[in-house]
C-alpha cells in the first residue's frame, strides 16, 4: 500500500452542549429518552465479535425508578472469560500488525460517531442505565470520551515519534511494540467514558482486550461495542463479557498470557488484584503491566481570607454533582471559623433549590445513587451521623428507596477531625466539614496529610498569594490532581490529565501519554551500515 508520513487530524477538546430549554439537542435527547424508556432490551455479551447469550437473564433496571424493566443482560461464566481471551489472542497477531493509521482511523471514526448521530443516545443510554442528568452526560458519556479516543491518537503519535539519535554510520531506532498477551480491562459504572477508554487505550497501541464492565453499566458497555464495531474495529480486538468478578479474575489471572491490567474502582479490590497478581508471576510469559485509579477522600480546604461564596458553589458542585459517585467528588472540606456562618448559609441555600428526582426532569440536579447496596451504605451513614454525639447533620439527611434509590444532598459537620465520614470513601451525595480555627491552618494541613491513604484530588481556596504558595507545597503529596480556587472535580482530557496516588491508585494519568506508555513494550533497533572488519581496537596496538 502507499506510504507516508501522514499528520493525525487537529484535535480539540468536544465542546460541551448547553441543553438550555429551546435547544435542539434538549429535543432530541427528550426524544431519544422516551423511546429507550419504553425497555425490550436483550443485551448479550460481544465475543470474538459474536453476540453470545446464555439465557441466564439479569434484571436492568433504572437507578432512580427500580420498579420500571428496562429489559435483561445474559450472565456469563469462567467459561466466557475464557472464550475471550482465546479470542483476543487469535485477533492479535493481526491487530498488532495492522498500519497504526488504521487502527487510529478506527477510534477517531468512533468519536465522530459519538459526537454526532449517536450523541442524544449515547447520553440517553447512560442517563437511564447510571442515573445521570444530561448535562453530567454530556460531559461524561460524550465529551470525555470524545476527548479520549482523540487525544489517545496524538498521544500515540507523540510517543512514536519519540526516537533515539544516531552517530554517523548507524540508524538507531525506537519500535513500540504492544505487550505480549492479553489486557484485562475492568471498568466503574460511574464514568461511561472511563469504560470506553480502559479497553480502548490498550487496543490503539496494538493490544486485545479482555472487558468486563460493572454490572451497573452493562447498557452503556453494550452501546460502546455497537459504535467501535460500526467505527471498524475488528472481531476478538476487545471482547465484552458480563461475569462476575472473582470468576473474571480466577481464569484472567492464572493465564500466561495475562499482560495487564486496566482498572478505575474501589482501593480494596485492586489492592486484593495486585497482592494475586504478585502471588502468580510466575506463572506469567512477562511481568504484567498493572495501571489502576481507586479511590478518593477528596478534600476542599479554605483559608480566612478566601471568599465564603466561592467556597460554597464549589461545595455544592464538587459534593453533589452525579450524587458525590465521582472518585474526584469532595467528601470532606475544612472551613476556617470566621467563614463559616457565610459558607454555611450559603450551602443551605444552594440545597433549598436543588431538585432530586428523575432523569428525565432536567430541573432535576440530582438523581439516584446506582443501586440499593450504595442507598443502604449512605443511609447508614447519615442514620450514624443523626445519633451520633461527634457530628451533626446541618441540611439534608433524608433518604428514600421506595421508587428509586434517593440519597438527598447532605452536610455533615464534625466535632473532631478524624470522624468517620472525615476518613472514609462515602461515594454518595455526602460531604463533612470540620470547622478549624483560622490561626491553625498548619495543623489543619497536617491533618488533611495524614488523615486517609487516599491522595487523588484535592482543592485549597485563598485569595493570599503566599499562602497559596504555601499550601501548595505543603500538601503537594496529597492530590495528584490540585485545585486552586476551584472545585476538586471536572478533570478534562489534555487540560488536567487525571490520577492519584498513595492509596488512590498508580497515577498514569488517563488520557495522556504517559498512561499510553503503559501498553507498549519498546525495542530499541540499532542498524550499522558498514560493519567493522578487524575485532582489534587502537588501544591494543603497540608503540
Amino acid at each position: 500500500m502507499p506510504k507516508g508520513v501522514f499528520k493525525v487530524p487537529d484535535v480539540k477538546n468536544e465542546p460541551v452542549k448547553s441543553y438550555a430549554p429551546g435547544s435542539p439537542e434538549r429535543e432530541a435527547l427528550k426524544l431519544k429518552l422516551k423511546e429507550l424508556n419504553n425497555g425490550g432490551l436483550d443485551l448479550p455479551m460481544i465475543i470474538d465479535g459474536k453476540e453470545v447469550r446464555t439465557g441466564n437473564q439479569m434484571d436492568i433496571r433504572p437507578p432512580h425508578d427500580h420498579h420500571h424493566l428496562l429489559g435483561h443482560y445474559h450472565q456469563g461464566d469462567q467459561s466466557h472469560v475464557q472464550m475471550a481471551i482465546d479470542a483476543a489472542l487469535r485477533a492479535k497477531p493481526a491487530w498488532e500488525a495492522m498500519h497504526w493509521e488504521s487502527r487510529a482511523a478506527i477510534f477517531l471514526k468512533a468519536a465522530e460517531l459519538i459526537a454526532g448521530p449517536y450523541r442524544a443516545e449515547f447520553n440517553a443510554v447512560t442517563m437511564i442505565g447510571q442515573s445521570k442528568n444530561a448535562f453530567q452526560s454530556e460531559i461524561d458519556a460524550v465529551c470525555e470520551l470524545v476527548d479520549f479516543y482523540r487525544y489517545n491518537v496524538k498521544n500515540m503519535m507523540e510517543i512514536y515519534a519519540m526516537q533515539p539519535n544516531s552517530s554517523p554510520g548507524i540508524w538507531n531506532r525506537m519500535v513500540w511494540r504492544p505487550l505480549e498477551g492479553f489486557i484485562f480491562a475492568l471498568t466503574p459504572f460511574n464514568f461511561t467514558s472511563i469504560a470506553g477508554n480502559l479497553g480502548g487505550a490498550p487496543a490503539l497501541m496494538g493490544n486485545t482486550v479482555v472487558w468486563k464492565p460493572s454490572k451497573t453499566a452493562v447498557y452503556s458497555a453494550h452501546f460502546i461495542m455497537k459504535i467501535l464495531k460500526e467505527a471498524g474495529l475488528p472481531d476478538g480486538v476487545i471482547n465484552l463479557v458480563y461475569v462476575g468478578g472473582r470468576e473474571a479474575a480466577d481464569v484472567v489471572f492464572n493465564h500466561r498470557d495475562f499482560a495487564g491490567l486496566h482498572f478505575t474502582g474501589s482501593t480494596a479490590v485492586f489492592n486484593g488484584m495486585w497482592k494475586t497478581i504478585a502471588g502468580n508471576i510466575p506463572k506469567y510469559k512477562s511481568y504484567p503491566r498493572i495501571v489502576g485509579e481507586t479511590g478518593g477522600k477528596d478534600y476542599i480546604l479554605a483559608d480566612e481570607t478566601a471568599n465564603a461564596k466561592q467556597i460554597a458553589t464549589a461545595i455544592t458542585r464538587g459534593a453533589f454533582e452525579y450524587q458525590g459517585q465521582k472518585c474526584s467528588a469532595a467528601s470532606r472540606a475544612y472551613i476556617p471559623l470566621n467563614l463559616w456562618d457565610d459558607v454555611k448559609k450559603f450551602v443551605i441555600d444552594d440545597l433549598a433549590k436543588i431538585k432530586t428526582g428523575v432523569v428525565e426532569d432536567f430541573s432535576n440536579f440530582v438523581n439516584a445513587v446506582i443501586d440499593e447496596e450504595s442507598f443502604d451504605k449512605l443511609a447508614k451513614v447519615i442514620d450514624d451521623a443523626k445519633h451520633s454525639p461527634d457530628a451533626d447533620i446541618v441540611c439534608g439527611g433524608t433518604c428514600d428507596k421506595s421508587k428509586g434509590y434517593y440519597i438527598h444532598p447532605t452536610v455533615i459537620q464534625a466535632k473532631k477531625p478524624d470522624y468517620v465520614t472525615m476518613k472514609e470513601e462515602l461515594f454518595g451525595p455526602i460531604i463533612t466539614i470540620y470547622v478549624y480555627d483560622p490561626e491553625k491552618l498548619d495543623e489543619t494541613m497536617d491533618i488533611i496529610d495524614t488523615t486517609t491513604d487516599y491522595a487523588l484530588t484535592g482543592a485549597i481556596f485563598s485569595a493570599d498569594r503566599a499562602r497559596i504558595e504555601k499550601m501548595t507545597a505543603r500538601l503537594t503529596h496529597t492530590a495528584g490532581n490540585f485545585y486552586i480556587n476551584d472545585k476538586p472535580t471536572g478533570a478534562v482530557v489534555d487540560q488536567q490529565p487525571f490520577g492519584g496516588g498513595r492509596g488512590s491508585g498508580t497515577n498514569d494519568k488517563a488520557g495522556s501519554l504517559f498512561n499510553l506508555l503503559r501498553w507498549v513494550s519498546p525495542q530499541c533497533i540499532k542498524e550499522t551500515f558498514v560493519p567493522a572488519t578487524d575485532y582489534i581496537y587502537p588501544n591494543f596496538l603497540e608503540e
